[in-house]
């Protein structure tokens, strides 16, 4: 049973590594994240709720839509910016005067 999600008012389905939408923008919009590893029923069904998340859509859980979770960050401000000291991050940071 493939994976089925909401964005945007549009309904698409994720089964065996590929997104199926009758929007192109969108389809091709989940094709970039497609995981072709997501062969079995559970494994549809995170990467579908991670899509979704992403996208600020819903996720089909049997006859019902629930909201999606988001996901977590893949960048956070303690990979860019000195411990204790957010305001240094930036790619400019190095232009300021150092005390």
């Amino acid at each position: 049973m493939p994976a089925r999600i909401r964005i945007y008012g549009q309904e698409a389905t994720f089964t065996q590594g590929c997104w199926a939408c009758d929007d192109e923008t969108l389809q091709a919009m989940l094709q970039a994240l497609a995981d072709p590893r997501a062969t079995s029923h559970e494994a549809e069904l995170k990467h579908a709720r991670y899509a979704a998340g992403r996208f600020g859509g819903l996720v089909a859980v049997g006859d019902l839509w629930e909201a999606a979770p988001l996901p977590e960050p893949e960048i956070r401000m303690e990979d860019i910016a000195p411990a204790g000291r957010p305001q240094a991050a930036g790619w400019l940071s190095f232009l300021r005067k150092r005390r």
